[in-house]
């Protein structure tokens, strides 16, 4: 169990990262989170090793959220409005909560601490995308890392709007009528 002192230095850090992330998206300066929360870089890197860990913990607690909303919906009576249910939520919450689109983000080439978010996601998206693939509400070649890829996309190209969060759902509808057979 880490020290009390540890643990709040996590704590305040990670209440650090959520504002700064807020206010300036995955490009958070790390130098200013560690100024902010009074300690020193190297504490920010050993609480955090990479600035992927720091995203992911940033946006843990939705990304759970999310993952429980999948689940809910898994056992939804209509396969496709279970699945854009899940996917409206999941580009509503990527589109006002910047950073998220960079921790979606996904990268094969790491492994270690590689992207949680976007493996929970995946994971939580899988029930969904089978079923609505089993109604033919998608097609056969849809996988739920195609459907987080695409709302990483819509979210990343509209995040500099006037409205991220209308624009991203608009993007959205256009999309769903490209994955439906």
């Amino acid at each position: 169990m880490p020290r009390s002192d540890a643990r709040r230095n996590h704590e305040r850090i990670l209440a650090v990262a959520e504002a700064e992330v807020a206010a300036h998206g995955a490009d958070a300066s790390l130098e200013q989170i560690a100024r902010t929360a009074g300690v020193g870089s190297a504490t920010v890197r050993r609480h955090f090793p990479s600035r992927q860990v720091l995203l992911e913990a940033v946006f843990r607690q939705q990304v759970d959220a999310l993952a429980a909303r999948a689940d809910e919906l898994a056992a939804s009576a209509d396969p496709r409005t279970a699945l854009l249910d899940w996917l409206a939520a999941l580009t509503s919450y990527a589109a006002t909560a910047r950073g998220l689109a960079t921790a979606l983000i996904r990268d094969d080439s790491t492994t270690e601490h590689a992207h949680a978010c976007s493996v929970q996601l995946t994971e939580a998206g899988e029930p969904l995308v089978r079923r609505a693939i089993e109604a033919g509400a998608v097609g056969e070649e849809v996988t739920p890392e195609d459907l987080i890829a695409v709302v990483t996309g819509i979210v990343l190209a509209t995040e500099h709007g006037h409205d991220p969060a209308r624009e991203a759902q608009r993007l959205l509808a256009l999309a769903v009528k490209g994955i439906s057979p």
